[in-house]
Order: structure tokens, then C-alpha cells, then sequence
């Protein structure tokens, strides 16, 4: 099956700023979280591969389609959510449907309806009256509405109070179930990335840190209490961060580099990302 993206040497530079020669892959029928603090550059990224902003330089293939060619195909095979929805304050459900029906050509109206309902959301008020909340919902039904094989979600998940956001992680997990759908997500919320996604990217100033398999990130990592002396005599390039203590040192720790018989208990997905920042900060 063939990549649902592709990103290679990937470079957008403003005065204070650089998303520096990124490369990330999504593999087909999968979720790919993309993880970094404010400003790490999660949301110009997913700018430069819907066409938002222009980049620089690299490439970027969308569901084997050349991005720089081909982009008003492929956005009809794209479902979008991003942090700001874009919705006119005035708009209604009526409103927002029949510009839908005008913008891509397999809106299906029956299927947005069924959302509407899903999420509990008024056909009667105007979009600046929905809570931040039902912003969202509104964003994420409309992005699966039309078909998409492609979603693309900029902190979709943000707004939605527990119960939603894991009404809405099912509904993700049963695109997926199509072989042909795949979602690329970036939250805040590490938690639910860690409960949603296949692949994970970490993001830090810019640069893309790892692009891995969620299951050999946790298969590979462990966190290791220790003392400081314990943890001077084992191999440096196994030791990937660290935190210290008055009762001694957490260690994160790649398990293949550390002897054999050491209590190394397993990392989540947000203690990893947070021991690299902090090693490399």
C-alpha cells in the first residue's frame, strides 16, 4: 500500500522561525500523531502540505499525488479540521451545508446530517454561538462528510470535554478500519495520541525529532531509577534523558544498552517526548 504521505526535506524559514529540512512519512490505513510543544512547528507544517503557506524547499506527495501539482484534486480526498474551524460567525447548519455541497463535489448531505445529530449540534443558531467545543465537532463533521481518504487534524481534539473527545477517538478508529483512510493528528493531549495512533512524530524547534512506530517507541524505551553513580558507569549513548532527585535519578533509557537484570519500567508516549525535550533543551 502505498505512503498517504510523504514529506522529504521539507523547509520553511520566516524571520524567527525555521521548519528545517523535515522529513516525515504517513504509511497508508494508519494514524500518525505529531507531538511538540507551542510553537515547535506542528501547525506550520500541516500549513505547507495542505498549501495554506508556500514552502520553500522539499517535496510533498499526498496519496501518491505530487502536492505542488495536483493539490485541487487531492484537497477533495482531504478532510480538514484546524485549530481556528474557518466557518463564517453568521452561518447556520443550512448555510454551512449548501457551501459544502458547492465545494466538494462527494459531500454527502445524509452523512453530515447524521453527524449534526451525533454530536448534538443546533441547525438553528449561528456558528459564533457554539461553545469552543461544538466549534470542533462542527470542523469534524464536515471533514468526514465528503468521502475523505485523507484526514488532517490540528488539534481536533482540543475544546471537547473527556466524554466527546472519546466518542470522537472511536469515530477516528472506525475510519481507519478502511485500509484506504488514513489520519495524520497533531494535539497537546498526548494521551490521546498514545491511545489512538500507529505512528508517532516528535517535534521540537523546528526539527522532527523521530518518525517511529508507537509500539517499537515503547518496545525500545524505558525509564530506569537509579543513582547517579549507577547511572555514570552505563553506556552514555543508551541514556536519552534524565531528571534528578533527592531519592536519585529517572533515566530514560533505549533497554538494548542497558545489562541485563536492571528494573527499567515502561515509558508513556509524553514521559518519552518530555525526557528528550528536557536532554536537549
Amino acid at each position: 500500500m502505498e505512503n498517504a504521505i510523504e514529506i522529504r526535506g521539507l523547509v520553511k524559514e520566516y524571520k524567527d522561525f525555521k521548519l528545517d529540512n523535515v522529513d516525515l512519512t504517513l504509511p497508508g490505513g494508519c494514524i500518525l500523531g505529531l507531538i511538540g510543544e507551542n510553537g515547535a512547528g506542528k501547525s506550520t507544517l500541516i500549513k505547507c502540505l495542505l498549501g495554506i503557506i508556500h514552502k520553500n524547499e522539499g517535496s510533498i506527495t499526498i496519496l501518491g499525488r505530487d502536492a505542488d501539482k495536483e493539490l485541487a484534486d487531492i484537497k477533495e480526498d482531504v478532510g480538514v479540521v484546524l485549530d481556528d474551524v474557518g466557518i463564517p460567525d453568521t452561518f447556520k447548519y443550512k448555510q454551512i451545508n449548501s457551501v459544502m455541497k458547492c465545494t466538494y463535489r462527494n459531500w454527502d448531505e445524509a452523512v453530515f446530517e447524521g453527524y449534526m445529530e451525533k454530536f448534538g449540534l443546533p441547525k438553528d443558531k449561528k456558528f459564533k454561538d457554539f461553545s469552543r467545543g461544538m466549534k470542533m465537532k462542527m470542523g469534524i463533521a464536515i471533514a468526514l462528510s465528503h468521502n475523505a481518504k485523507l484526514l488532517v487534524l490540528d488539534e481536533a481534539t482540543n475544546g471537547l470535554d473527556p466524554v466527546i473527545r472519546d466518542e470522537v477517538t472511536d469515530i477516528f478508529y472506525e475510519f481507519t478500519r478502511d485500509e484506504d483512510h488514513s489520519i495524520l493528528i497533531s494535539s497537546h493531549i498526548v494521551s490521546d495520541l498514545e491511545k489512538l495512533c500507529d505512528y508517532i512524530s516528535f517535534i521540537h524547534k523546528g526539527r522532527v525529532l523521530l518518525n517511529e512506530e508507537k509500539d517499537i517507541l515503547l518496545e525500545e524505551y524505558g525509564i530506569l531509577s537509579c543513582t547517579e553513580e549507577v547511572l555514570k558507569e552505563l553506556d552514555p549513548h543508551a541514556i536519552r534523558g534524565k531528571k534528578s532527585g533527592k531519592y536519585g535519578v529517572q533515566a530514560l533509557v533505549k533497554r538494548d544498552g542497558v545489562p541485563a537484570g536492571m528494573d527499567i519500567s515502561p515509558v508513556t508516549i509524553e514521559e518519552l517526548f518530555v525526557f528528550m525535550i528536557k536532554e536537549i533543551a
